[in-house]
C-alpha cells in the first residue's frame, strides 16, 4: 500500500492465519460513524472489506479485540458479538482506551483462519 497516511496491509496472511489491520468505523467517504452499536456495525463492515481482500469472511475468525473509548460499550459489544458469531464463538476481547484515530469509539481488531478451498 502506497499511502503513506496508512502506510499497512488490510490483511496479511502468515502461517495458516489472517491477521487483520483494526477496522474503524469509517464510511468510504470519510464519514465516522458514531453511537454505539451503529459504531461497531460499521467497524464490523470495514473488517469483513479487509477480510474479504484475502478471501475470508466472518466466520473464519478465531479472536476479535474491541478497542473502546467508553467501556460502557462493552454491552453494545457482547450484543454486536452475540448477534454475528454463533457457538463456538471466537476468543474477544473488549479494552478501554483513551482515543482512536479520527475521533472513532471503537476499533475492531481480528486474527483468522485462513479459508479453506476446495
Amino acid at each position: 500500500m502506497n499511502d503513506p497516511k496508512h502506510p499497512y496491509s488490510p490483511a496479511v496472511v502468515a502461517g495458516g492465519l489472517v491477521f487483520v489491520s483494526g477496522s474503524l468505523p469509517v464510511r468510504a467517504d470519510g464519514t465516522v460513524v458514531t453511537g454505539g452499536r451503529a459504531a461497531m456495525d460499521a467497524a464490523v463492515d470495514s473488517l469483513r472489506e479487509r477480510m474479504a481482500h484475502v478471501g475470508a469472511t466472518l466466520d473464519d475468525v478465531v479472536k476479535l479485540t474491541y478497542f473502546v473509548t467508553d467501556i460502557g460499550l462493552r454491552d453494545a459489544a457482547n450484543e454486536q458479538f452475540l448477534d454475528l458469531w454463533p457457538e463456538p464463538r471466537p476468543a474477544r476481547t473488549v479494552v478501554g482506551v483513551a482515543e482512536l484515530p479520527y475521533g472513532c469509539e471503537v476499533e475492531l481488531d481480528a486474527v483468522a483462519r485462513v479459508p479453506v478451498t476446495s
